[in-house]
């Protein structure tokens, strides 16, 4: 039986968007192998390996972890191997490179460059030149938005670069919101018909920046007195935003949920998403948003103004509190604006279903096989 690999820095990684890939393989009659950093019993995988992976560049363990998994590629002979995450990818082609000139085929997937239009100089200093090295020992460059697609095409000598809509999202699960069932899950949940709900799902951190989004709260809390801010997520910023939300009086009003498994009920409930991200590669919570039919308001970076288009779906918006207000204000006045957006998103999502990336995706993986020699 044939073997193919997948290569992520953590666990989770994989858990969240993956398996629909790694059943397809099953389902193709490949043994499927994963490694990652962890000990999670993963689905639809045949043999999992724990490597010492970290995220950071500088952690002597990703040495240990390049030793295992170049152990690990030769032993097993894979056909193909897909890499993810900037690390998992990076130790990976290093670690392929023997077996590369074997015919292994290997597809990494950058879920978003860490240089790019506005990023900290030492970002281009320091991963600009590696990935730049790197692409030459990849097969298939999978980029997420366009702005990193257009960077690759100009800058990286790849045999092949594709751009693909992320991992897509599972429209089987996230389907569109109706007034019945808003009304029936706000009363299971605590919350009342006539509360205006914003919602932004996203790891508490500098990165998603939530602050902006909290702040632009408490500028509108007196025009909107009904006005909640659900956020959903946990990270190291936890303590730092519920000092802010303290000292801004808003324990009413912005609500700090951790951790949730419950984030497509929290999604239908909302009247508006939000993201107040610096950076993104293809948001996920964008595309959750966009699936049950909320209006979304972004921070105008790479991944969120992919997805949003001003005026259209949503609006696209420049980072500060004030900007956030005017459209958050705008939609709650206009509910015929919603529901117009709404119909829009609900119609573009279908480009971004897990479905029709599953199909991209397996087009990319039987040709990158098919010219195995």
């Amino acid at each position: 039986m044939e073997k193919i690999l997948f290569v992520a820095t953590i666990d989770q990684h994989i858990r969240h968007f993956h398996y629909p890939f790694l059943k397809w393989f099953k389902n193709k009659g490949y043994e499927v192998h994963v490694a990652s950093n962890g000990e999670e019993k993963l689905l639809h995988v045949d043999k999992k390996y724990n490597l010492p992976l970290e995220r950071s560049p500088f952690k002597k363990n990703n040495i240990l972890a390049y030793r295992q998994l170049k152990k690990i590629i030769k032993n097993n002979n894979y056909k193909l191997v897909h890499c993810h995450t900037p690390m998992g990818g990076a130790i990976t082609r290093l670690a392929s490179l023997a077996a590369r000139r074997k015919g292994l085929k290997v597809i990494y997937t950058a879920h978003g460059f860490h240089f790019f239009k506005g990023a900290p100089k030492k970002n281009w200093l320091l991963y600009y030149p590696i990935e730049k090295v790197l692409s030459r020992f990849t097969d298939t460059l999978i980029t997420i938005n366009e702005e990193d697609y257009n960077l690759a095409i100009k800058k990286f000598k790849v045999s092949k670069i594709e751009l693909v809509n992320g991992v897509g999202v599972d429209l089987s699960r996230f389907q569109p919101q109706t007034n019945q069932l808003k009304s029936e899950l706000r009363k299971k949940l605590g919350y009342k018909d006539d509360d205006f709900l914003v919602i932004y799902v996203g790891e508490l951190s500098y990165r998603k920046h939530q602050d902006t989004i909290i702040k632009s709260i408490n500028l509108m809390k007196e025009d909107i007195p009904n006005l909640k801010l659900i956020l959903v997520g946990e990270g190291d910023y936890y303590y730092r935003y519920a000092k802010l939300i303290e000292s801004l009086n808003l324990t009413n009003t912005v609500q700090l949920l951790g951790y949730r498994t419950d984030v497509l009920e929290l999604m239908l409930i909302s009247d508006v998403a939000v993201s107040s991200s610096r950076q993104e590669g293809l948001p996920v919570n964008v595309m959750e948003a966009m699936a049950v039919g909320l209006p979304v308001i972004v921070s105008n970076c790479r991944g969120n103004n992919d997805l949003v288009k001003n005026g259209l779906n949503g609006f696209v918006v420049n980072d500060s509190p004030l900007e956030f207000k005017k459209h958050i204000t705008k939609l709650e006045k206009n509910r015929d604006l919603i529901i117009d957006i709404r119909s829009k998103n609900l119609e573009d999502i279908n480009d971004l279903s897990t479905q029709k990336i599953l199909s991209i995706m397996s087009n990319i993986y039987t040709t990158e096989m098919e010219d195995i020699k």
